[in-house]
């Protein structure tokens, strides 16, 4: 099982069908959306997607149990496949919000908001966490919030294999200072069979990938997805194919750089990697705002190597 983690600014519905033309077995999420933004918002623009992004889950912000069953109901009814509770944010905004890493802390609050959110909607809930926050090291802290929210209904867990150190780090600084403790994430599949643990964190190739699969059900990718998502692949599918699928989907988007910035990371690890990536940012080509630029710049990319994609 492979998953692409929720990324603030990144994974919008552009980014995830673009991904989705990669892969056609990831499970994919929404950037974080807090419970404000959809109740006090515009909810079509924050859920909105296409139908070919399947499966993908909406990953919810908040800790009133109550606003979050209502958010849980909008997601689906728009059709999302998984509802995720974000346990694992350590920025200070989510902090002020009282939501993200520091719900570690709350374990009865987060089991309460999953059950509520289990009463509301028939999709899966599923949490997405730290091992622990600040200077909580032991393993029996975490083995007790998975217990006690796995009581409430929760059958996956997500695990990002660090601490969250909730102040004096950038969420940047979080995703890489603290030390990884994979160790801690084998155990828990192993105290907790029943369940399904996915582990997140540090992950970069397709070794390590199958590595971990030994160990737990499911591996999530980050930023290493998102700068070198040919590392997803289906096999037998080519960077071309790609494309010429996004270039066809351009055409419904109002504006091409909304496309071509998540997808600069295609041809990574390519001969002409640098190629693609200017000629999908050179801004004169984007003002025109033609999809004809991806067909273009694909026709430089693979005219001048002559290997395959």
């Amino acid at each position: 099982m492979i998953l692409v983690a929720p990324m603030m600014d990144l994974t919008d519905r552009h980014c995830r069908y673009f991904l989705r033309q990669v892969c056609s077995r990831a499970r994919l999420y929404t950037e974080m959306i807090t419970c404000g933004a959809l109740l006090h918002g515009d909810v079509e623009q924050h859920l909105a997607f296409d139908r070919a992004e399947h499966p993908v889950g909406l990953q919810l912000g908040g800790s009133d149990p109550e606003d979050l069953a209502r958010c849980a109901k909008l997601g689906a009814d728009y059709g999302y496949d998984e509802i995720n509770l974000n346990i694992g944010c350590p920025s200070e905004r989510v902090q002020k919000g009282a939501f993200g890493a520091c719900l570690m802390a709350e374990p009865a609050l987060v089991a309460q908001c999953v059950s509520r959110i289990r009463r509301e909607v028939g999709i899966p809930v599923t949490v997405k966490h730290r091992t622990g926050v600040d200077r909580i090291e032991d393993y029996a802290f975490l083995r007790n919030f998975v217990a006690t929210v796995a009581a409430a209904g929760c059958g996956t867990f997500i695990v990002h294999a660090r601490n969250a150190i909730l102040k004096g780090l950038s969420p940047k600084e979080n995703r890489e200072v603290p030390p990884l403790k994979y160790e801690y994430v084998y155990r828990l599949k192993q105290d907790f069979p029943q369940l399904r643990i996915v582990i997140n964190g540090g992950i970069t190739s397709g070794q390590q990938i199958e590595e971990h699969l030994a160990h737990v059900d499911g591996v999530m990718l980050g930023r290493a997805a998102y700068h070198n998502p040919w590392l997803l692949a289906d096999a037998g599918k080519t960077r071309a194919d790609v494309v010429r699928r996004m270039a066809g989907y351009a055409k419904t988007v109002a504006s091409l750089r909304q496309v071509t910035r998540h997808m600069l990371g295609l041809y990574h690890g390519h001969p002409r990697a640098r190629l693609w990536r200017r000629l999908l940012s050179d801004s004169t080509l984007l003002k025109q705002n033609h999809p004809g630029l991806l067909l273009d710049a694909l026709d430089a990319v693979e005219s001048r190597v002559m290997i395959a994609a």
